[in-house]
């Protein structure tokens, strides 16, 4: 019985520790990207999946105690998918004291329509989804949309955009919407992943999996989401450092002309971000600097299997 409690208390204490590490990433991406401003609707989309509940979770905690007064909304968008469980969020939704919306659109028996089989319905999907949410936001007086995408996913986005397109492009903490009439902000832009998997365990959330497009094998994304996590596997922090890389731009040491005047450069001009040093260390660091792992990641850092000098 009193390791049961033990045990207990060392969930809840864990718990509260990734609770608090999720409020205070979302906090500073509110505050340096100014996502939320004092009297803003927010409207939440919320999916079903592990990012957008604790997108919302979150956010009802922030919202007891920021200095400013917002509401929120949550909205599910019901794609008509054969087997999606209708009772489950109005039911969460409503255990929890939420205002929402379930918008009710076949956008299922669209994307089957027009998309051969094998192909991938991601594209087409999403475009019916942000017009659709659009719309509601609009129709609900929403000055804000709230979307669940986290730091895992604004990387896969640059690396994406780099391997297939071509682009450094990544997935914008906030911007303005397609049709130029809402404001879209990704409060989760500095969560990651295996953070947001966690909380949403331990939460014990009704999570609805996507059947129309989570199941495809092979989709590029998830070979990029693979080949990340091989890496923060192997080289524990690099993600960090990659993602910091993304608010660290030196345009002067890339080629984009249009970022950086080139033609400007003659005899005489004066040095600009350190000229032709490519790094500025003697020595590129095993770890990045600053970084220290988790009591997760330190444990699968001791687990892991070195090779060493035998004696």
């Amino acid at each position: 019985m009193q390791d049961n409690q033990q045990i207990d208390k060392k969930t809840q204490y864990n718990l509260n520790k990734l609770q608090k590490r999720l409020r205070r990433n979302v906090g500073e991406a509110i505050a340096d990207f100014n996502m939320i401003e004092d009297g803003d609707r927010i409207m939440v989309c919320l999916s079903g999946g592990k990012d957008s509940y604790t997108m919302l979770e979150i956010l009802r905690n922030l919202q007891q105690s920021a200095p400013i007064s917002f509401s929120l909304v949550a909205v599910n968008l019901d794609q008509k998918q054969p087997g999606f469980p209708e009772h489950v969020l109005p039911e969460y939704l409503e255990s929890i004291g939420v205002e929402y919306k379930i918008v009710e659109e076949n956008t299922y028996g669209i994307v089957k329509d027009k998309i051969p089989e094998g192909k991938t319905t991601c594209s087409l999907c999403s475009r019916l989804r942000r017009g659709i949410l659009y719309r509601t936001a609009t129709e609900l007086g929403a000055t804000k949309i709230a979307l669940g995408h986290h730091r895992d996913d604004i990387l896969q986005t640059l690396f994406l955009n780099m391997f297939y397109g071509g682009k450094m492009k990544g997935m914008p903490p906030k911007l303005m919407s397609d049709d130029g009439k809402h404001i879209v902000i990704r409060p989760l832009a500095y969560c990651r992943e295996k953070d947001i998997e966690r909380f949403a365990e331990a939460k014990a959330y009704p999570i609805i999996p996507c059947n129309l497009c989570g199941s495809q094998p092979n989709l590029q994304r998830q070979v990029i989401a693979d080949m990340l996590r091989d890496w923060d596997k192997r080289y524990p922090g690099r993600i960090e450092t990659m993602f910091s890389a993304m608010q660290n731009v030196v345009p002067s040491h890339l080629s984009d002309t249009s970022l950086f005047d080139f033609k400007a450069i003659t005899h005489g001009s004066d040095v600009v971000d350190g000229g032709d040093l490519a790094f500025d260390r003697d020595e590129i660091p095993m770890q990045p600097v600053g970084w220290q792992p988790d009591e997760d990641e330190q444990l699968a850092i001791s687990n892991r299997l070195d090779i060493v000098e035998v004696k």
